[in-house]
């Protein structure tokens, strides 16, 4: 889940020896929001941070402000700052904007040349493989990473830049709530049927009309996620 934290696309050497010091504790806060390491409402006191990470006020200060600014933390007067906790009216609004960029990168890549569109065929088969054994040896953890991976092929087969990044930042806001939020075994079960289908409707896509059945199902996949969420 390297993608999930880090930048889109590959750094040169140039741009990671020119990057500020606040953005690499910035990039280090946030895999470690993201790995469980603060949790949802837990304060991140700039002093502890200094002491953690040996660095100076300065850079922490701008890594905090650059977290609020993409929506992970909250500051709060005369309190501090806090990891983001969502609520679920916006955990609702971010899986239907989800299920729209999901929608789209089906639909690209369902148009994409045969020889490309296979290629994906075969990425995203391991992928429900390994769901269905992390279904099989009861491990939700195992079974997310790669629901995330499964998705975020389709994101990158479909080679928007700029919809990668904010799928990304939608991606990370949710991950906020993952660990209070993983689904059941029988959900994960519906889940990766669905998954199935959609490979399905990716490996018969010749038309337009099936390029659009792609599409759909993923956007259909997106809210019943939120659906089975809602339902725990």
């Amino acid at each position: 889940m390297d993608w999930l934290s880090s930048p889109v696309g590959q750094e040169s050497f140039e741009e990671i020896k020119n990057t500020s010091l606040g953005k690499l504790v910035r990039d280090r806060l946030l895999s470690q929001i993201l790995a469980g390491e603060f949790e949802p409402g837990q304060p991140l006191r700039e002093s502890e941070l200094v002491e953690r990470l040996k660095v100076s006020r300065v850079p922490v200060r701008e890594a905090l402000r650059e977290l609020e600014s993409s929506g992970m933390v909250v500051s709060r007067k005369h309190s501090g700052v806090y990891v983001r906790e969502l609520t679920d009216a916006e955990v609702a609004d971010l899986y239907q904007f989800r299920s729209l960029l999901d929608s789209h990168a089906g639909r690209a890549a369902s148009r994409l040349p045969a020889d490309r569109r296979q290629g994906l065929v075969q990425a995203l088969e391991p992928c429900t493989e390994a769901m269905d054994a992390a279904i099989r040896e009861a491990n939700p953890q195992a079974y997310y990473r790669e629901n995330l991976r499964f998705h975020w092929l389709f994101i990158e087969y479909a080679g928007n830049r700029e919809i990668a990044k904010t799928y990304r930042e939608v991606i990370q806001k949710l991950h906020l709530a993952r660990l209070k939020n993983l689904s059941s075994e029988p959900h994960r079960e519906q889940s990766n049927a669905e998954h199935k289908q959609i490979v399905k409707a990716l490996r018969e896509s010749c038309s337009a009309a099936q390029a659009e059945d792609c599409a759909r199902l993923l956007a259909d996949h997106v809210i019943n996620a939120h659906d089975r969420l809602s339902a725990m």
